[in-house]
């Protein structure tokens, strides 16, 4: 049989027997060769080559066409005598090209033998891509004419294998499966060409139905856009019905179908080392070549790919996720799924870079952006190394878009972060400060992140306000950008606080940083404020008008109105040092009369709640300058009231005479007493006189403070007539009766007849009159009076008080009567027993006044503290009123009760208390109940008295040892049991 195989017909220009003849030797004399071939094909079918049919034939027809120097043209078709009733359909693919060869047919019937090693542009490499038709059909032909083709065949294999004795056995162990592209033989005779205008077909029989047709139409037609751009040697492919055209538009434009590229491709040459490390039968092929295909819409925008696969030139497995097609000859494993590495892949893909770089510069300005890698982990090992080598490449080169024009270097550029600043950047690019600053269309589809690997520094707001402070431009531009920066600070949290720095250009030419310490002007006004501005007080800045935004105004910059200008803190600095500037030789009466303008035309009322304008400087009648509040007015109502060595002196009157007298107050000046109101005082911080002391005194802090300032410098002898003015002025008035600071100070200090006012009473208190006189004030009302402690009632506030009330007791001179020194006795003992008055602290008394009203040795006395002793001991040595502990522990006496002692004499007869019809009247009248118990009723009640003087008593009723009361009054005892307070004295059962 192999030697009937050697004898072929004439009809076999392709020289097959021959090529049949030395495989079936081969596979005769080594039964393990056909088994390696068999091995060989069916890994080519269950790995790279499973679904690659189409691409393989394009690769194929791209070959041809390469190789007859005109544009190639490929046809997938189905046909044959089944094509209309669907049995015995054939799937045709005709390309235009070089035809078949006897080298071809030689390369297609061998196992990695290619016939296009030697020429270097071929696609095909390995000599083993047409493996992959099988995955259609068994039965393979390929035609370059009528009658002139070769075709495989699996039942033809089967039939040449079977004759062989070790293939035979090897083929019926492996179930059928042999290597069908092993034995190539010629068509028939009859076999028709081409269709017109292709120079080569193949056709694939599809078996039984040929149901899968339509399906392998579908898959091409989908897979031919792709093959015509990364096979540029083909124009067009048609897919039964639909034909697909590469288009070239010129500056790197191609449009396939309704899609459009943008490429950049760079080529070169291996150097001989590297091609040396390729497989022997790639060595001599040392051109190569780098395509980047961009997608872009109808205007040239990208259309950046997220997922994609390196094509070698057809798609490999090495998934990538670029923005561009990347389309690289690199050398591939055999079953071009994966790329094989190695000096010549390292060297191609170093070309990407550069040539990734071409593509973004031929990409407009504002969309190169899109062209930037985005970020996430890499889909290969192939996807990271590029991406690698693509931000090396776009790190240092000058490529993005600079907002001023040009080109930035990526590492030597910053980008600007303020969303919403629209403009800010293009008119920040105007001054060489910010010549690097990125073009923010270009870098607004670009990732913070992506940003920082290229290099590009953020420029936040906080450090664009710390760059723009000591810019010198024009005020217009700085009003621009404010307008530019006023959307971000009203809609990104955080931006309006980091303003706050922000530059402002003056009238006066600087600029200056921190809106908050500047005036905008107000209109063209040429008062007070024009001409504080004109003094030149350090601090105090006033914006150029023509840089005048309501940002300014929301980040703290106030208007220039006489009431802002008078809340500056700079005003305030130069006006509290301006007597110290006065008396080192400078000139401070204009600051003067600017200030006392501003007063007048904020008005006085609201000019004296700035207290620190009592430090302006203004000279007295001396012409010494002197504290405005240090001086008084020439004809001031206070003026009389004054201490002689009050630190007070007295205006110039020049200045009196040209400022009106409600200014001059408000600045400070002297002429009646000055009210202060704080709203929310924080502590005693209002430079008043002993202020401190009376913060201390409060149980609770002053939520609100009146008070009436400049008191301490009242002469003592003069504070009648300082009353009648206090008294006289609406707001001086209500400030004393408030109870506050002012009312507590005058009680203090306050010196009425030489005295304090607390040592006087009210005319209208003449209960009080045998203790305490008049206050000796006259045309004053008792409502102020009473407010600053003139007495109104008798009142115990302390030590001090509780000393001057004993005092006046124990004065012979006066002639209180009982009720009123039972009265003064019960405050003073409610004052001890308050904790008001700590006895410790009263100076030693010598003298008391009794219940009968006399003044009596204080060793004679005693304190009466249950009313049946009244009863025994002379009134005129008893003192009374009260709670008689803490009285007698305040006047160091004994109790009556610890000194008397007493018995009763003789029995009486027990009878109840409700049988007593004065008892029973007594308690209703008192609204208390009729004692239950019983009382000893005597008809002469007798005491025997041990102690003081010894002897017997007659007495209406009196409680023994046991409690019981002994009576011959018995509503005297009732009496004297309720005011002990106790049941069991009632003899209560």
């Amino acid at each position: 049989m192999a030697g009937s195989e050697r004898r072929e017909p004439d009809g076999d220009p392709f020289g097959t027997a021959a090529l049949r003849a030395a495989v079936l030797d081969t596979w005769g004399g080594s039964p393990t060769r056909f088994r390696e071939d068999a091995n060989a094909e069916e890994d080519l079918l269950l790995g790279g080559y499973a679904d690659a049919w189409l691409v393989e034939l394009a690769q194929n027809a791209a070959d041809a066409a390469r190789a007859a120097g005109r544009p190639g043209r490929l046809r997938v078709a189905l046909a044959g005598p089944g094509a209309e009733s669907g049995c015995d359909t054939e799937l045709r693919i005709a390309n235009t090209g070089a035809p078949l060869s006897a080298a071809g047919v030689a390369a297609l019937a061998s196992l990695r033998a290619s016939a296009k090693r030697d020429d270097e542009g071929a696609v095909g490499r390995f000599g083993i891509g047409f493996a992959a038709v099988l995955r259609i059909s068994r039965e393979p032909r390929v035609v370059s004419g009528a009658g002139r083709g070769v075709r495989f065949s699996a039942t033809a294999t089967a039939a040449a294998a079977r004759v062989l004795p070790g293939p035979a056995a090897e083929l019926a162990r492996r179930g059928g499966q042999l290597p069908v592209l092993r034995l190539v033989w010629p068509v028939e005779a009859d076999e028709p060409a081409p269709p017109p205008g292709y120079d080569t077909e193949v056709r694939l029989p599809l078996g039984a139905g040929g149901t899968e047709g339509p399906e392998l139409l579908t898959a091409a037609a989908e897979a031919a856009p792709d093959l015509l751009l990364t096979l540029p040697e083909l124009t067009e492919i048609t897919v039964g019905d639909r034909v697909f055209r590469r288009i070239e538009e010129g500056q790197g434009r191609v449009r396939i179908g309704d899609r459009r590229w943008l490429l950049a491709r760079v080529a070169g040459r291996l150097e001989a080392a590297d091609a040396q490390t390729q497989a022997v039968e790639q060595r001599g092929r040392r051109a190569w070549s780098v395509t980047w295909a961009l997608p872009v819409d109808e205007a040239g925008r990208p259309q950046a790919l997220q997922v994609d696969v390196l094509h070698a030139p057809t798609a490999s497995t090495e998934a990538l996720s670029l923005p561009a097609r990347l389309i690289a000859t690199v050398p591939l494993e055999p079953d071009r799924r994966r790329v094989r590495p190695g000096p010549v892949t390292d060297r191609v893909l170093a070309a990407a870079g550069p040539a990734y770089l071409d593509l973004v510069r031929a990409v407009e300005p504002g969309h190169r952006g899109a062209l930037v890698p985005a970020p996430g982990f890499p889909r290969s090992q192939i996807d990271g190394r590029v991406r690698a080598l693509l931000f090396d490449t776009l790190r240092t080169a000058a490529w993005l878009p600079a907002a001023g024009g040009g080109e930035l270097v990526p590492v030597r550029a910053e980008w600007l972060d303020i969303p919403g600043a629209e403009g800010l950047a293009r008119l920040l690019a105007v001054t060489e400060d910010f010549a690097g600053l990125a073009d923010p269309v270009a870098v607004a589809g670009i990732p913070a992140n992506v940003l920082g690997e290229l290099g590009v520094r953020r420029l936040g707001t906080a450090d664009l306000v710390d760059r723009l402070v000591g810019l010198r431009r024009p005020a217009s531009w700085w009003r621009a950008v404010y307008v530019a920066l006023e959307p971000a600070a009203e809609t990104v949290p955080g931006v309006l606080e980091e303003l706050r720095g922000l530059a402002v250009p003056l009238a006066d030419g600087r600029t200056v940083a921190g809106p908050e310490s500047v005036l905008l002007p107000v209109g063209e006004s040429d008062g007070p404020v024009a001409a504080l501005a004109g003094l030149g007080l350090p601090g105090l800045r006033v914006a150029d008008p023509e840089a005048t935004h309501p940002l300014l105004a929301r980040l703290g910059a106030v208007p220039a109105d006489p009431g802002a200008v008078l809340e500056r803190p700079e005003l305030r600095e130069a006006v509290e040092r301006s007597v110290d500037d006065a008396e080192a030789g400078l000139d401070t009466a204009p600051l003067a009369e600017a200030v006392l303008a501003l007063v007048a035309e904020v008005g006085p009322a609201t000019a004296a709640r700035h207290r620190w304008l009592g430090a302006l400087a203004l000279a007295d009648d001396e012409g010494n300058p002197a504290r405005a509040d240090e001086l008084v007015l020439p004809d001031a109502a206070l003026r009389p009231l004054l201490a002689d060595d009050a630190p007070v002196g007295v205006l110039d009157p020049g200045w009196a005479e040209r400022v009106p007298r409600a200014v001059l107050s408000a600045a400070g000046v002297l002429d009646g007493f000055t009210v202060l109101v704080d709203d929310e005082p924080a502590g005693p911080d209002h430079d008043l006189h002993d202020e401190d002391l009376w913060w201390d005194s409060c149980d609770v802090p002053p939520m609100r403070m009146v008070a009436v300032a400049d008191l301490d410098l009242v002469a003592d002898g003069a504070w009648p007539a300082a009353l009648r003015m206090l008294a006289d002025e609406p707001a001086t008035r209500a400030a004393v009766l408030d109870g506050g600071y002012t009312a507590w100070w005058l009680a203090q200090h306050a010196r009425l007849g030489g005295r304090r006012p607390g040592h006087w009473r009210l005319r209208s208190a003449t209960e009080l009159a045998a203790l305490y006189d008049p206050a000796p004030v006259e045309d004053v009302d008792e409502a102020l009076l009473y407010a600053i402690g003139v007495r109104a009632a008798l009142a115990v506030d302390g030590c001090e008080d509780a000393a001057d009330l004993l005092e006046r007791l124990a004065d012979p001179a006066r002639r209180p009567d009982v009720a009123l020194i039972a009265a003064a006795h019960t405050e003073l003992a409610e004052a001890v027993a308050d904790g008001c008055v700590d006895p410790g602290e009263i100076p030693p008394i010598e003298r008391v006044r009794a219940l009968d009203g006399s003044v009596i040795p204080v060793d004679e006395a005693m304190v009466l503290d249950h009313p049946w002793l009244a009863a025994v001991v002379p009134s005129a040595d008893l003192v009374a009123g009260g709670d008689p502990g803490p009285l007698a522990e305040l006047l160091d006496l004994p109790l009556a009760s610890d000194v008397v002692e007493a018995v009763v004499v003789g029995r009486g007869e027990s009878r109840r208390w409700s049988d007593s019809t004065d008892v029973v009247v007594a308690c209703a009248t008192l609204g208390v109940e009729v004692p239950p118990g019983e009382m000893i009723v005597h008809q002469n009640l007798m005491i025997d008295i041990h102690r003081p003087p010894m002897g017997r008593r007659s007495v209406p009723a009196w409680p023994d040892a046991d409690g019981r009361w002994h009576v011959t009054d018995p509503v005297r005892a009732l009496l004297g049991a309720l005011a002990c307070g106790s049941r069991a004295v009632l003899g209560a059962e």
